[in-house]
């Protein structure tokens, strides 16, 4: 099979040449290997130069084992013949393809190309990857790694951007300018501080258009309203109050697959003649959660999270929040390199991965140019603007030592994370770092045998998850804070370089897995979403983390919204029955009836039949059975399923709601289900739960006044950064012994002025009067309520000897203030 090479785009010799020398004379340097390879990490993907001419790499390991002949690798070009509509859901669009040569050097492919078109706010850029013959004589295809634009996803080529316009013309600027300078002359590069307080934010579910550019209108509107001193609604209100937002990853996640093919759903040739080819384009519509990561593309940004598909759009968000009104807001970027999906077979050399792990593969870290590509996905990441970082799953990273003959921590890359510099222009800084490191998960009690604390030893001024933040926290249980007591201690006594709070991703995900047969703290609520509601969204405990506790608080917008949530993603067929039936939970947890009932309310699953949220739940539950019992093969789970539809069928006591099912109209359904169809239901399931969870559907319906009291206590964190600091010797924190209540207080000092506060508060159990000035030991002549939870009133609260407190309510006291004698 020849391939014919085109010349509307072509090699330029000279500049190929000084960049094969450049790469060559790598080896005569006095570099480390390791040192190498990062080098030549950073000049791999496609670069656009000043001086017009496009520079390429590619590490193409294994490649010549593979190839059939060395000319027939060769880069190929698609540039657009006319406007590609980024708004467009589908299109079909004429490019011109060129096909060039060019230069191996051992396992990477190098050249300088003249011709390629940069991609820009408004103009499409050429796509590429590099293209083979195999010696099976099938054409096989290598994608960049660390591209900048990918807005066809995964499986389309990538998209050559004109990086450096677009940080040029940044509207931040001024920003980095003054972030990137130190006050003390022996930093030469500084490290942005951490923040006061952290809002997690889901971009798909977050704004009417779940997209970034969604987030970017709020964020502007509420900004305009600062600026011209109008008041915020009460959705508007919970964003605000930060100085940080934590977005859950968005790199590039898998796409759906009903084969295991490498094929673009969104990038599908229609037609093709030599030098022109007809492309059907659609805008890319994955949904997920942001975990299920291929590791390909986690330079850029996930198109299904950009209305515009382009790189500019991450950029005017992080510009918004950075030129804030009443001060910057930072932006944390989760970051995903412990793993890699399944579908990363299909997209990166297989040197990159280890084998199989419970989420897919484990990466090879140690390999010396995994290792610099990986750093240097990162690095392109944070050089659109971040602040700061949250490094998932610390305790993946594990290797086995053969020095040693054990498997143990590579604590060496996660510091490196967390000292790679981020260049804005000509700007450097070294990032805020958060580290999510249970070790030494998984093993059996790790919850309780981890200190959360390992990366902080090594890294005092990086933070991590604290104890009481990690998934399997669950506070809708009854005796939760009462069991987790020596957690809360901690917090209070060492839990300074704590991320704090209660709700976010991975403890609400976790509470839609309880056993509703368990015991259960019906002081939160009447129904099982109350429960949840009020579980990771309670006053008492959010008064205690914002204006007492120790260590660095974070909220999550839809415990705070009061909207659903749980692990979604519409992304595969393979497991996605499997993970459907592991999120049923989600149902009784979440989904009132009269939620139900609304229109924007699993819309599809209706159009199936399950009219009722009773009818979805009865098959929900047999379904998590019939996958479980049959091992998740899905032929035998279709088959037990319809089997207990047959007439004088005895069904296991687990599958029977099938059989209350039939006579609620549902007959239909269950006698055509095959494989098929259960792999289609499932897919509904998880569109129907992703539109369910977006939190503008639930802003007429938040409780004002728990609003304004979550608000409140943000600010009073703002104007008191002495609470982040672990409790003094002279300060009090304890919890009044009762076996069914957990009532806690104590008193904490100012140690720059005469400042103190005290906090009384019932984070479980049924109504209890108080005698405050007795239990606190404290004169209340001298002490005034600053803030209460919202069911109770300040002005009420004259008589301090006789405070009735019931569940989740709580006073926070303030006493004046005057700087101290030797700060006078």
């Amino acid at each position: 099979m020849k391939v014919e090479v085109n010349t509307s785009i072509r090699l330029v010799p000279e500049a190929t040449g000084k960049l094969l020398a450049w790469a060559s004379g790598l080896e005569s340097s006095t570099n480390t290997y390791l040192e190498q390879t990062k080098a030549l990490a950073r000049k791999l993907g496609a670069y656009y130069r000043p001086d017009g001419l496009t520079e390429i790499g590619f590490w193409v390991p294994g490649l010549i084992r593979d190839v059939l002949h060395e000319r027939e690798i060769y880069l190929e070009v698609f540039t657009p013949v006319e406007p590609i509509d980024w708004q467009e859901k589908e299109q079909t669009i004429k490019f011109r393809r060129d096909r060039v040569h060019l230069e191996q050097q051992g396992e990477y492919i190098w050249g300088v190309v003249a011709g390629m078109q940069p991609g820009n706010r408004l103009q499409a850029g050429s796509f590429y990857w590099l293209r083979y013959i195999d010696r099976a004589e099938k054409l096989r295809t290598i994608r960049d790694l660390v591209p900048h634009s990918l807005p066809y996803g995964i499986f389309a080529p990538a998209e050559l951007y004109d990086i450096d316009s677009l940080q040029a013309n940044r509207a931040d600027l001024k920003y980095f300018r003054r972030t990137a300078k130190s006050l003390d002359p022996k930093v030469k590069i500084p490290r942005v501080g951490n923040p006061k307080n952290i809002l997690q934010i889901h971009v798909g579910t977050a704004s009417p258009e779940g997209t970034i550019e969604g987030l970017t209108r709020i964020y502007q509107d509420i900004a305009a309203k600062i600026i011209a001193r109008q008041p915020l609604t009460p959705s508007e209100q919970n964003y605000s109050g930060y100085d940080a937002i934590e977005l859950l990853p968005t790199e590039p996640t898998i796409e759906y697959r009903d084969e295991y093919s490498p094929e673009s759903e969104f990038f599908a040739f229609v037609s093709e003649e030599e030098d022109l080819v007809e492309v059907e384009l659609f805008k890319p519509n994955t949904q997920d959660w942001g975990y299920d990561v291929p590791i390909l593309g986690s330079s850029t940004t996930n198109p299904a999270l950009l209305s515009t598909l382009r790189p500019d759009e991450v950029i005017d968000f992080i510009a918004t929040l950075h030129n804030f009104p009443t001060h910057p807001i930072q932006l944390i970027y989760d970051l995903v390199y412990g793993h890699a999906d399944n579908q990363s077979e299909l997209l990166i050399a297989r040197e990159f991965l280890k084998g199989p792990n419970m989420y897919g593969q484990d990466l090879n870290h140690q390999l010396p140019m995994v290792r610099s590509i990986l750093l240097e996905m990162q690095r392109r990441k944070i050089n659109t603007g971040a602040d700061g970082i949250r490094i998932d799953g610390g305790q993946d990273f594990r290797f086995f030592n053969p020095l040693s003959g054990r498997v143990e921590q590579d604590d060496a890359y996660l510091l490196e994370m967390s000292n790679i510099v981020q260049e804005v222009n000509e700007h450097k800084r070294l990032l805020f770092t958060i580290f999510e490191d249970g070790r030494p998960w998984p093993e059996e009690g790790w919850e309780e045998k981890s200190t959360y604390r390992e990366l902080i030893e090594l890294k005092p001024e990086s933070y991590q998850w604290g104890s009481l933040i990690f998934a399997h926290n669950t506070p809708s249980v009854k005796g939760f804070w009462e069991k987790k007591w020596s957690r809360v201690m901690e917090v209070m006594t060492m839990g300074d370089h704590w991320i704090t709070g209660c709700g976010n991703h991975d403890t609400v995900r976790r509470g839609n897995q309880i056993n509703p047969q368990e015991q259960i703290n019906w002081n939160l609520g009447k129904t099982l979403p109350e429960v949840i509601r009020n579980a990771y969204d309670n006053p008492g405990v959010t008064l205690w983390v914002n204006c007492f506790s120790p260590g660095l608080p974070m909220d999550f917008i839809n415990a705070t919204m009061h909207a659903p949530w749980l692990f979604f993603r519409n992304t595969d067929e393979q497991y996605g029955v499997k993970v459907v039936s592991e999120e049923v939970g989600f149902l009784d947890w979440q989904i009132s009836p009269n939620l139900y009932r609304r229109s924007h309310c699993f819309p599809r699953l209706k159009s199936l039949g399950f009219k009722q949220l009773k009818q979805l739940k009865q098959f929900g539950k047999a379904l998590h059975h019939a996958m479980i019992q049959q091992d998740y093969n899905l032929a035998e789970v279709v088959e037990v399923l319809r089997a207990c539809t047959a007439p004088d069928t005895h069904c296991i006591e687990e599958l029977s709601p099938l059989v209350e099912l039939m006579r609620g109209g549902m007959v239909r359904f269950l006698k055509k289900l095959d494989e098929d169809r259960l792999k289609s239901f499932a897919l509904m399931f998880m569109e129907d739960c992703y539109q369910v969870c977006n939190i503008s559907n639930y802003e007429s319906q938040v409780d004002p006044l728990r609003v304004k009291f979550n608000l409140t206590t943000r600010e009073f964190r703002h104007l008191n950064p002495w609470l982040a600091h672990n409790i003094l010797e002279k300060d009090t924190f304890d919890k009044i012994n009762e076996e069914a209540r957990t009532v806690i207080y104590g008193i904490r000092h100012n140690l720059d002025c005469e400042q103190a506060v005290a906090i009384i508060a019932n984070f479980e159990g049924e109504p209890i009067k108080l005698n405050v000035a007795e239990i606190l030991k404290l004169d209340l002549a001298e002490w005034q309520v600053a803030i209460a939870t919202p069911d109770l009133n300040v002005e009420d609260l004259e008589d301090l000897t006789e405070l009735t407190l019931s569940n989740s309510q709580g006073i926070l006291l303030t006493r004046s203030s005057k700087p101290s004698s030797s700060n006078e």
